[in-house]
């Protein structure tokens, strides 16, 4: 089981975070302290797992950030390296080679495949066409969501000035 997901740039800034086990505030602020130490201080010929308070942490770097999930201790650490790889190239098809920045501005759409990839720690979707279309059909509906909302609003705009 996959306890929690961290995105972290090479500062050290946290630009995701998804948690499927129950931490207080104060704990998820420890525990990212912690890691982005561990996983920022590392070299990069070292192994992409780290053993940490009694589970294991695998991380992978793409450009700029380290996509971390943390798993039990005898999950399979090279299932969760391809669950991460996954992520990234469903990220990369829908943004189109994706950045930092994309995240920043979009982390809504971040958090959306995120959650069609995994469901309470657990990967849920494989296919990268799946995935890719459910994303569409939530955008489809987000534009519709929009449109209505703006003939509405100008529906109220004519009637009030009357």
């Amino acid at each position: 089981m996959i306890h929690f997901v961290l995105l972290i740039s090479r500062q050290g800034k946290v630009r995701l975070t998804k948690w499927y086990s129950t931490y207080s505030q104060k704990e998820r602020t420890k525990v990212i302290r912690e890691l982005s130490g561990v996983i920022l201080s590392r070299g990069p010929k070292l192994c992409n797992f780290v053993e940490w308070r009694g589970y294991k942490v695998v991380y992978k770097r793409y450009a700029s950030l380290y996509f971390c999930m943390c798993i039990d201790q005898d999950d399979n650490e090279l299932e969760v390296l391809e669950i991460i790889h996954h992520y990234v190239e469903i990220l990369d098809r829908y943004f189109g080679s994706v950045c930092e920045l994309d995240l920043i501005f979009n982390f809504h759409k971040a958090y959306y495949i995120l959650d069609e990839l995994l469901i309470a720690g657990e990967l849920q979707e494989s296919s990268k066409k799946t995935v890719a279309r459910l994303i569409a059909a939530q955008d489809s509906l987000v534009e519709a969501a929009k449109e209505q909302a703006s003939s509405i609003s100008n529906i109220i705009a004519q009637a009030t000035k009357m």
